[in-house]
């Protein structure tokens, strides 16, 4: 039989091994798009204008500024673009009161600490609550103390006779963890789970070695997170990596101590309350002058299962049942499970003739390509309105006459209809008796699923004008 030839191969992959989904890319129509142009309409409709305002907002540089860095968390924004927020405003609020009801990581909140600024935040995620937490609560602390205890629990958990406190029964862990390395984490964490806690500087000396640990995790294991979690093929892990890289996080942590108490000293007794709970509902003792947040993106991101390891270690989630109850209380992400959608389709919910014409495209748009992923994407659309519409109505209330609602947000592209998330966020403030002040194009980024298609990241600012 004779070979096939380049040419013919060529032909073949073009034309008979194409994937479903790639042939959609291909017929889109929305190849080279930007959602700039798509946006136009409901601008036009509005009388807003969005102002070209390239900045730097992700969370990449908070890997190297001081306290920001004990932890990582790729879905956070930068402490750069906080700071400008702060000092923006800062002839209308000397030391504003700072909300962050998607708290995360803290960025908001320990920024804010850096300015003598009080703060508070809301995260519904324990893992993240507690990391946020001490984040802004361990400035206090000697480092020659906590040096002297991390400096303990390295010497305990090396000892070949160290105990070991088992790894989540309900993790892989064996498949994320070679051997080895599994049980030098097991033998670290049971060092540190036999600190005694007697006083309050012993619960944070022990809080803050979990975080330490904590963040080592990923970086021990067989996986990535870029932004998900997944297994990396080629990844290389030293036997001694969880000693070796805890001793490196408690030195930066101790360097950083040491610069707070150095240079931030009037900061080490502002303030800061992180609240654990849920930002549709969740009370906040006062009133505040600035809400500055990133809420979630409508992504394929979800924000449980992406720390899952970290959550399972430290005690936050005790099997999948847990996680994904958790998730179904979260602003909407679109592998949420089905039934919560079903049940989302018989309640009453917050709908706007721009939400309600994006689902009738969306819908169109799945029928169109004859496959989709979730074929309620546009409840699961809908149902991500109404979550933000109660979150933003619940924490206007904590708003001061004066005040501003300062968002990060992306927009999206599904089944090749644009989504302006900013836009419609916007459009809820206005319906919540806010002014839209400002809306600034912060970068640009990709689809993923039509790479050649433009999103955007926008600032929205609001401003609460009346009481």
């Amino acid at each position: 039989m004779a070979s096939l030839s380049q040419e013919t191969l060529f032909r073949l992959e073009d034309f008979t091994l194409l994937t479903a989904r790639r042939k959609n890319v291909i017929r889109s129509p929305k190849q080279s798009g930007s959602s700039d142009e798509d946006a136009s309409p409901y601008l036009e409709e509005s009388g807003w204008q969005l102002i070209h305002a390239p900045q730097e907002i992700q969370f990449q540089p908070n890997t190297s500024e001081p306290i920001h860095r004990w932890s990582p968390y790729v879905q956070g924004f930068s402490a750069s673009f906080v700071q400008r927020t702060i000092e923006r405003y800062q002839k209308d609020y000397a030391f504003p009161i700072v909300l962050d009801p998607f708290a995360g990581s803290g960025t908001v909140l320990v920024q804010a600490k850096f300015n003598h600024c009080p703060s508070f935040g809301i995260e519904l995620n324990p893992l993240l609550h507690f990391i946020a937490s001490v984040k802004v609560n361990s400035w206090h602390l000697s480092p020659s103390k906590w040096l002297s205890i991390t400096e303990h629990l390295l010497r305990v958990s090396t000892q070949a006779s160290a105990p070991r406190s088992p790894a989540p029964a309900f993790l892989k862990s064996e498949s994320h963890f070679n051997p080895p390395v599994l049980k030098n984490l097991e033998k670290l964490k049971a060092a540190i789970d036999r600190l005694e806690t007697t006083t309050l500087q012993d619960e944070t000396l022990k809080n803050l070695s979990l975080l330490a640990f904590a963040s080592i995790l990923i970086d021990c294991s067989n996986l990535k997170r870029s932004p998900c979690l997944g297994y990396c093929r080629d990844k290389q892990i030293q036997d001694e990596a969880p000693f070796v890289l805890f001793s490196q996080k408690c030195q930066q942590i101790a360097a950083d101590l040491q610069k707070c108490q150095t240079h931030h000293t009037s900061a080490l007794n502002t303030p800061s309350v992180v609240l654990l709970g849920n930002s549709m509902n969740t009370e906040i003792p006062q009133q505040v002058d600035l809400i500055i947040t990133s809420p979630p993106y409508m992504n394929g991101l979800d924000y449980v299962m992406n720390y899952k390891i970290e959550m399972g270690w430290l005690g936050f989630g005790q099997s999948h049942r847990e996680l994904k109850s958790l998730k179904d209380q979260m602003v909407v992400c679109d592998n949420v499970s089905k039934g919560l959608i079903q049940g989302f389709s018989q309640t009453r919910r917050y709908s706007h003739p721009w939400i309600e014409q994006i689902k009738v495209d969306i819908q169109s748009g799945i029928e169109r390509r004859g496959n989709y992923r979730r074929q309620d994407m546009p409840e699961i659309v809908h149902k991500y309105f109404d979550d933000m519409y109660q979150v933003m109505r619940n924490v206007v209330r904590f708003l001061s006459k004066g005040g501003r609602f300062v968002l990060v947000v992306g927009d999206s592209l599904i089944a090749d209809v644009y989504v302006p998330t900013d836009l419609i966020l916007a459009r809820i403030g206005e319906e919540l008796g806010l002014t839209v002040e400002k809306l600034e194009k912060a970068r640009e980024r990709r689809s993923g699923q039509i790479r050649s298609y433009r999103l955007r990241e926008t600032i929205i600012t609001l401003l609460k004008e009346t009481e």
